[in-house]
């Protein structure tokens, strides 16, 4: 397998270095509009000949389309955010190559109803495209990360080996996650952070399909595993509630995220002052008037979340909770998985949040390069099955766990 990655980012560069310890595939290229992030990424690797660095623009699909092309690489792994999804997805069909992303094409509000109906879901656009990956025998795999990704193998897992009926599939994030010396350093990107924390949380019922909500509804205290404990969880936006009903049959389908009051309380604050804005706003510059997106300045102004690590400790969880039948009788199970900030810069120089994201899309690398995971079209990770996954995260030292609830 040779692999083009699209981001060299905090992501992209845990990619790298977990990639570096399996032998599934024959070369990967780093790509990065900065192309020192793309050597750093390569460096970190310590003189691996499969890795090699390009300078190239996501939002070009024709400069992407070449460099696949060049490389003869065979998937695309996007690791950009979530705007240049659609370009990268158009880019790797263009050029006949898998394609395999974290994060699905964006969202718009309904234009009257935004807190009662849909517009744009997450997702949309590519799934719009499905027939024609297909024609084409090429593979897209959308939302291969974390949440969504593993979250996702989870509810498979539990549809197939759990439960005879599932009432309701609930993705559970939480954390006890600080960092020293910052009073607000999130530790994710916070241009996406802003992207799903603001938009309408979207619901799915059995009969009544997709729906949204307003932001940070229904919020309640889940407690988390190894140590972290009580949090208060809200609705918001996430990819998993777009993808699970597409191939689990479940009656509810829910995403509640342990961001904290004075998270929630500081994105309300960019949403008043239209700091969460994309549309560039003109400000005075010293050559003169400049355009500048609201929400790039506030992720200029915030620490580099790959940079945290050192001031980082704690641990995060991403989990999927699962309430049903099994055998005649109601189940409740939570399936999680736990990374200690600790451990992983420690074995991977990686900050846990950044490094859960990126084990995830390298496993499921590595099962594409095996044909454990084969197909053709747009496909979430519900539409593969969940064990090999599960046995290979724990065979890359990262077991999962599950409680009975």
């Amino acid at each position: 397998m040779r692999v083009l990655l699209v981001g060299a980012g905090g992501v992209g560069g845990a990619i790298t270095r977990i990639a570096a310890r399996r032998p599934f595939f024959e070369a990967m290229v780093v790509a990065d509009y900065d192309p020192d992030r793309a050597e750093a990424a390569v460096a970190a690797v310590g003189g691996d000949a499969r890795f090699t660095a390009e300078q190239v623009d996501a939002g070009d699909e024709a400069a992407v389309a070449r460099l696949l092309q060049l490389h003869r690489c065979d998937v695309l792994l996007n690791a950009t955010d979530p705007r240049f999804v659609m370009p990268l997805f158009r880019a790797a069909r263009s050029a006949g190559a898998a394609y395999l992303d974290m994060a699905m094409s964006l969202s718009r509000p309904h234009a009257e109803r935004p807190y009662e109906e849909c517009g744009v879901k997450l997702g949309d656009e590519q799934f719009a495209q499905a027939a024609d990956w297909e024609k084409a025998g090429l593979l897209a795999v959308v939302g291969m990360g974390v949440e969504p990704g593993l979250s996702d193998v989870f509810a498979r897992y539990a549809a197939d080996e759990l439960f005879d009926e599932i009432e309701e599939i609930g993705i559970r994030d939480g954390a006890n996650l600080a960092v020293d010396g910052y009073d607000f350093a999130p530790s994710f990107s916070i241009w996406t952070t802003i992207e799903e924390c603001l938009n309408p949380p979207v619901v799915y019922e059995s009969g009544k399909g997709w729906f949204t909500t307003e932001p940070f509804s229904e919020p309640e205290v889940f407690d988390f595993p190894d140590g972290i404990g009580p949090v208060e969880c809200v609705n918001v936006e996430h990819e998993e509630v777009l993808l699970v009903p597409r191939w689990v049959d479940a009656r509810r389908v829910t995403f509640k995220y342990g961001l904290g009051r004075e998270f929630v309380e500081t994105l309300r604050t960019l949403h008043l002052l239209g700091l969460d804005r994309t549309d560039p706003v003109t400000v005075p510059g010293p050559d003169g008037p400049v355009k500048v997106s609201p929400r790039d300045v506030v992720a200029a102004c915030l620490p580099d979340p790959a940079t945290l690590g050192e001031r980082m400790h704690g641990k995060t969880c991403a989990g999927t909770w699962v309430r049903g039948v099994k055998d005649g009788r109601p189940r409740e199970v939570y399936l999680y998985h736990v990374v200690d900030n600790q451990w992983s810069m420690a074995e991977y120089g990686s900050q846990a949040v950044v490094w859960q994201t990126a084990i995830n899309p390298v496993v499921a690398l590595e099962l594409i390069a095996t044909g454990a995971w084969s197909g053709a079209g747009v496909l979430g990770p519900e539409a593969f099955p969940a064990r090999p996954f599960l046995d290979l995260l724990t065979e890359y030292g990262s077991p999962w766990g599950m409680r009975e609830q």
